[in-house]
C-alpha cells in the first residue's frame, strides 16, 4: 500500500467517480484500457473509449519524491464502498472469460481502493467493510485459482496481501465492535492453520469471540492438526462452511500426504489390504479414482483394495494442490460468488 502522506493533515478524498476523470482520460490515450472498462461497442477501435460508468481507478506505486496525493486523485469511503459494490456485483461473477483475468482486474482495483483508504488514513466501518470484502476475495481466489499455472496465478503473491489485509482488519476489530469479527477469526486461524501466533492470537480474544461456534470449530480443527489426528482432522473440515473450506484448503494435500505415510506404516502387511471405499472416505477425496491416483504418488500398490507396504512407500514431494467437490465446491450451494464475497457492508447511497 501507498506510504501516507508525510503533512500531519490527512487528505480527504474529493473524487465521486470510480476512476478521476484525468486517469480515465490518459489511459484512453495510451490505450491501457482493460476490456471490462471499454465502452460498448468500441471495444475493437484502434483507440476504445472508456465508459465512465465501468472504468476503476489502477493501482499505483508511489513515486519517489512525488508531491502530496490531490484530494481530486482520492475517493471518500462512500464512493471506495460504492465501487467495491461494483466489482463484487457487476465483475466477479462475469463468466464469459477465463476466471483468472477477472481476479487480475479485481486484485488490483481492490489494491487501488486499499491505497486510497490507507492515504486518508480511512478507519472504523468503512475500512473494516473494505478489508472483509478483499479477504473474502483473495481467500476464494487463493482457492479457484490453485490449479493455475505460476504464470498465471502466484499463490506467494495473494498469500501476501491475505496476510496484509489480516493484520489490518484483525488491528481494526481491537477498535471496536463488528458484527463480522467471529467470521474473521475463524479464518484468519484456519488460514494460518498451525501457527502459534495464529493460535496464541485466538487464545487471546473475548469470550465472546472464543465461545462463537465458527471460531470455537475452527480452534477444533487446529488441535486436530495440530496433534496429527488427520482422520478427526477431515471428519471436522466436512462441518466447515464453504469460506472457512477454502481458507483451510492450502493445508489439506499435506496433511492427506502424512495421513498416508501414518497408514502406510500402521497397516504394512504383504497379507492383508485395506479398503478402497473406506480410505477414500477417510481422506476425503472425490472418488476411489483419486485416491488410487494420490497412492500410486506415494509408491502404494491399489487394486480393488489398498496394500500398504512400508519397503515400497515413497515421498513425492509436496503435490500441486487440487480442487475439490467434496469438502469445498458442494458447500456453495445456490449461494452465488457475489452473495459470498460480499457479505454484509454498507449499502452505498
Amino acid at each position: 500500500m501507498a506510504a501516507e502522506p508525510r503533512s500531519s493533515e490527512t487528505v480527504r478524498g474529493t473524487c465521486t467517480a470510480m476512476c478521476p476523470e484525468p486517469e480515465r482520460k490518459q489511459r484512453e490515450r495510451q490505450k491501457r484500457l482493460h476490456k471490462f472498462e471499454m465502452l460498448a461497442g468500441t471495444e475493437n477501435y484502434m483507440v476504445p473509449t472508456a465508459d465512465p460508468d465501468k472504468t476503476v481507478k489502477e493501482y499505483t506505486r508511489p513515486a519517489a519524491g512525488k508531491e502530496r496525493v490531490q484530494p481530486s486523485e482520492l475517493r471518500p469511503p462512500a464512493i471506495l464502498l460504492k465501487t467495491v459494490q461494483y466489482l463484487v456485483e457487476e465483475i466477479v461473477p462475469k463468466t464469459d472469460v477465463p476466471w483468472v483475468e477477472v481476479y487480475n482486474f479485481v486484485f488490483d482495483r481492490l489494491r487501488s481502493i486499499k491505497q486510497d483508504m490507507t492515504i486518508q488514513q480511512v478507519k472504523g466501518k468503512s475500512c473494516v467493510s473494505v478489508l472483509e470484502v478483499s479477504l473474502r476475495f483473495l481467500i476464494f481466489s487463493s482457492y479457484r485459482l490453485c490449479e493455475e499455472p505460476l504464470g498465471s496465478f502466484d499463490p506467494k503473491i495473494n498469500d501476501t496481501h491475505v496476510q496484509e489485509c489480516f493484520s489490518r482488519l484483525l488491528s481494526s476489530y481491537e477498535l471496536g465492535e463488528h458484527k463480522n469479527e467471529p467470521e474473521f477469526q475463524s479464518l484468519f486461524l484456519l488460514y494460518n492453520l498451525g501457527l502459534y501466533k495464529a493460535f496464541h492470537h485466538v487464545l487471546l480474544l473475548s469470550t465472546s469471540i472464543r465461545e462463537s461456534p465458527v471460531v470455537k470449530l475452527a480452534v477444533a480443527v487446529n488441535r486436530a492438526y495440530l496433534e496429527i489426528n488427520y482422520v478427526l482432522f477431515f471428519r471436522l473440515i466436512r462441518k466447515l462452511s464453504f469460506l472457512q473450506s477454502c481458507a483451510v484448503h492450502r493445508h489439506i494435500e499435506d496433511s492427506r500426504q502424512k495421513m498416508l505415510q501414518m497408514y502406510n506404516h500402521a497397516f504394512s502387511s504383504k497379507n492383508c489390504s485395506y479398503p478402497l471405499l473406506h480410505l477414500t472416505h477417510l481422506l476425503a477425496l472425490d472418488s476411489p479414482a483419486a485416491t488410487v491416483d494420490v497412492c500410486k504418488k506415494h509408491g502404494i500398490v491399489v487394486d480393488c483394495t489398498v496394500h500398504f507396504l512400508k519397503t515400497t512407500f515413497k515421498n513425492p514431494g509436496l503435490l500441486t494442490c487440487k480442487r475439490s467437490f467434496e469438502l469445498i465446491d458442494k458447500k456453495q450451494g445456490d449461494r452465488t460468488l457475489s452473495d459470498i464475497i460480499k457479505g454484509d457492508y454498507p449499502e452505498c447511497t
